[in-house]
């Protein structure tokens, strides 16, 4: 597995996540490059699971693998807002279901929808731009960054910026020659 290739596509992708900022990222995995998704997922827990950051392979298919890496806690407590609760048990998620259950099921809507809108809820978006997100198709928003926002346009930009900050750090630290696990350790 091409290791320097995979450590610079998560600090990319993932950085915010993997630096205790973020609930969860997404990143998509080329098979042409990444043949093995299960290989990616060993790394992912011998190198980021003692930072407490989980890795699902949410969807594969011949081309690509949709790898998701996520902090429970943190997405325990995103997908337990009242609103992220009424929008998931709308879309058929069991109510009040564990976290491992919540996975499965969102892995499951994979098969259904090329990109089920709830993703945004799993990935800390605010239920709130989530919801207006699914009830306008996306357009209308008031600003376009890591999520459309609909809502608190201020905060939404405080935290885009905190996330370029920790894209800039772990890129930064692999481009002087860490590797990712180094990069973390010094973060």
């Amino acid at each position: 597995m091409p290791t320097k290739e995979l450590e610079l596509l998560l600090a990319g992708h993932c950085a915010p996540v993997l630096m205790g900022e973020k609930a969860a990222n997404l990143v998509s995995l080329s098979r042409s490059v990444f043949p093995d998704p299960q290989t990616v997922m060993q790394y992912c827990s011998r190198v980021l699971g003692q930072s407490g950051i989980c890795a699902e392979i949410l969807c594969r298919c011949e081309r690509r693998a949709l790898l998701f890496l996520y902090r429970p806690d943190r997405l325990h407590a995103c997908l337990a807002h009242p609103t992220a609760r009424q929008i998931l048990h709308e879309t058929g998620y069991p109510r009040f279901g564990k976290l491992s259950e919540q996975i499965d099921f969102l892995r499951s809507r994979f098969e259904q929808v090329a990109c089920p809108h709830e993703i945004g809820l799993f990935l800390g978006y605010p239920p709130q731009d989530v919801l207006a997100f699914i009830r306008t198709g996306g357009a209308g928003c008031k600003l376009c960054g890591y999520w459309k926002v609909y809502g608190d346009v201020p905060r939404a930009k405080r935290i885009f910026t905190r996330y370029d900050a920790c894209r800039a750090h772990l890129c930064g630290r692999l481009a002087r020659g860490q590797s990712l696990h180094e990069a973390l350790q010094s973060a």
